[in-house]
C-alpha cells in the first residue's frame, strides 16, 4: 500500500518534474515567504498533516502552524493554517499541499453530512473500497476524521462473499463451508445476498455478517425479522442521503456508503502567499 510520503513524492514530481520554470526564474532561492492556507467555504478539516508533510518534503525547517486540528468543523473565510518558509518552496508546494488538504477535508464533509442524518439512532456507517487508486490509506481516514467507521481496508484483510463469489462456487453454503476449513476461527465471514432465500440460506451456513444488497426498504425489514439476531446486518447498494434514516429505523447493524467517498467533491481552499523580503 502507498504510503503517505510516497504518495506526496509521486504528486510533487507529477506537479515540478525537471524544475518550476516559473518560480525559479522570477524568486531568487534566498528569499523568505509566509503563506496562510484559507477556507473558502464552511467544511469539516482533514488532511493538515499531510499538507505540513508536503511542504516538508523539501525543506524540514518549514515552519506550518495549524490553526484547527482534523476533525474541526471551519467556517469560511477562517484561517486554516500559516507556512513560513523558503518563497520558492512555497510557491513550489502549495497546489499539491491544497490538492491533498481540498479533497480529504471534503471527503469529511461529506461524512460528517451522512452522521448527521443518524444522530442518535445507533447505525453504524462504514465506507467501502470505492476509493481513487493509490489513496485508500488517506481516504479512509478522512471518512473516520468525518465521523463514520472504515469497512476492510482491501481484500486481504476481511472475508467477503459477493454475489460474483457465489456464482462461481457454485453456492453459498458451498462457498461458506470452504471457506471455514480455509481460515482462522477468529476470522468473521461476511455473504453478500439479494433475496430472503439467500438470507435463510446463508443464516443456515453460518455466516456471521449477512450484507443485504440493493434490498427495499420492505425487504429489509423483512430479512431482519428472519435474521433475529443471528448475524451481524449490513445493507448496501444505491445508498443516498435520504435514504438513510428510513434505514436506520429498520434496526439494521451497519449501512456501507460507497459515496463517501466516490461522490465527494473538493472544498474550496486557498493560500495567499506574501514575501517576508523584496524579490525584485
Amino acid at each position: 500500500m502507498n504510503s503517505t510520503k510516497h504518495l506526496i513524492e509521486i504528486a510533487l514530481k507529477e506537479d515540478i518534474g525537471p524544475g518550476d520554470i516559473t518560480t525559479e526564474n522570477l524568486i531568487g532561492p534566498e528569499l523568505e515567504g509566509e503563506g496562510v492556507i484559507i477556507a473558502k467555504e464552511p467544511m469539516v478539516i482533514a488532511g493538515l498533516e499531510v499538507a505540513k508533510q508536503v511542504f516538508e518534503y523539501f525543506d524540514s525547517q518549514v515552519v506550518f502552524t495549524a490553526k484547527y486540528q482534523d476533525g474541526d468543523v471551519v467556517k469560511s473565510a477562517k484561517t486554516i493554517a500559516k507556512v513560513e518558509g523558503k518563497l520558492r518552496l512555497l510557491l513550489m508546494c502549495e497546489r499539491t499541499a491544497l490538492n491533498f488538504l481540498q479533497r480529504l477535508s471534503g471527503i469529511a464533509t461529506n461524512v460528517r453530512s451522512y452522521m448527521n442524518e443518524v444522530e442518535n439512532t445507533g447505525v453504524r456507517l462504514v465506507d467501502t473500497r470505492k476509493t481513487a487508486p493509490g489513496w485508500r490509506k488517506l481516504e479512509k481516514y478522512a471518512v473516520r476524521v468525518g465521523g463514520a467507521h472504515n469497512h476492510r481496508m482491501g481484500l486481504y484483510d476481511g472475508v467477503l462473499i459477493k454475489d460474483n463469489h457465489i456464482a462461481a462456487y457454485g453456492g453459498i453454503k458451498k462457498a461458506i463451508d470452504r471457506i471455514k476449513d480455509k481460515i482462522s476461527h477468529l476470522v468473521q465471514i461476511e455473504i453478500e445476498v439479494s433475496d430472503l432465500d439467500q438470507v435463510e440460506e446463508a443464516l443456515v451456513a453460518g455466516a456471521d455478517v449477512i450484507m443485504l444488497d440493493n434490498m427495499n426498504v420492505q425487504q429489509i425489514k423483512k430479512a431482519v425479522a428472519v435474521i433475529d439476531g443471528k448475524a451481524t446486518i449490513e445493507v448496501s447498494g444505491g445508498i443516498t442521503k435520504s435514504s438513510l434514516r428510513s434505514l436506520a429505523d429498520t434496526d439494521v447493524d451497519i449501512i456501507s456508503v460507497g459515496a463517501f467517498t466516490h461522490s465527494a467533491r473538493c472544498v474550496d481552499i486557498s493560500m495567499r502567499i506574501t514575501p517576508k523580503n523584496n524579490p525584485g
